[in-house]
């Protein structure tokens, strides 16, 4: 066994590989949890618009659910259903966090069309408008795929060097953190005493910014984010709150 690999902060880091990914496995949804998170859902954010159904699924079903921006909430909301439908290999000791869910927060602008099945495949055949879709696909199956498990302040690249999810954008890298703008009662849901599911929303991070937390640790990071006024509403073009500064590079 490799021996465990710790950035500059303490904290383990975790490399995986496609020789270590598990073969395909044929998967559906668990009905029971499906309701219990959309009724989670339209409880805790607003009127599910539309899911967006996955066709073929490996390991788990993943769908995901579209709120519609409100004026409580004036952004598009995406969550996922499925990834709770099996217990992540989390550590020993942190047994409570073995099932979760993602979500992520868009800008008003967002192209989303979902009045038909035709509108939404052509919306998302720009990968601008796609991939906070394909990430939370990703990290929701993730850690069935590796044996493994995401919670609280992960990060996961896009590829080693955290390229840019799309061309209208530099962010490259997902942080997992509770929701800011949907409040601590969406955080949590339970479904039995033996499963109760967090909710993650993933921040899009510039590759900087991943360096920085993995030599500083998540709260450094945190408190750049809240120097700037940072929030958990994706912002394509945000101000880069690690970018060296100077003729000296410094911080």
């Amino acid at each position: 066994m490799a021996e465990q690999e710790f950035s500059e902060s303490g904290m383990p880091v975790y490399r995986h590989t496609d020789a270590s990914r598990k073969s395909f496995t044929p998967a559906i949804g668990d009905g029971d949890c499906i309701a219990a998170i959309s009724e989670h859902i339209e409880k805790h954010i607003g009127k599910i618009e539309s899911v967006f159904h996955e066709i073929v699924s490996d390991l788990v079903h993943i769908d995901v659910y579209w709120v519609k921006p409100s004026t409580k909430f004036p952004f598009h909301s995406l969550v996922t259903s499925g990834m709770s439908d099996k217990p992540m290999n989390v550590p020993d000791g942190l047994e409570k966090f073995r099932y979760t869910e993602l979500c992520i927060l868009l800008p008003e602008e967002w192209i989303i069309k979902a009045e038909n099945y035709l509108a939404m495949e052509e919306a998302f055949k720009d990968e601008n408008n796609y991939w906070p879709v394909r990430w939370l696909k990703t990290i929701a199956r993730f850690p069935h795929e590796y044996d493994t498990w995401v919670g609280y302040g992960h990060t996961i690249p896009n590829g080693e060097n955290a390229s840019p999810f799309a061309d209208s954008t530099m962010l490259g890298c997902m942080m997992l953190m509770p929701s800011l703008s949907l409040g601590g009662k969406f955080y949590q849901l339970k479904i039995n005493e033996e499963k109760t599911i967090k909710f993650y929303c993933l921040y899009p991070l510039y590759k900087e910014e991943m360096d920085f937390k993995l030599r500083k640790g998540v709260d450094a990071l945190l408190e750049k984010f809240e120097q700037s006024n940072i929030m958990d509403i994706v912002d394509i073009k945000r101000p880069n709150t690690c970018l060296k500064k100077g003729f000296l590079g410094l911080w």
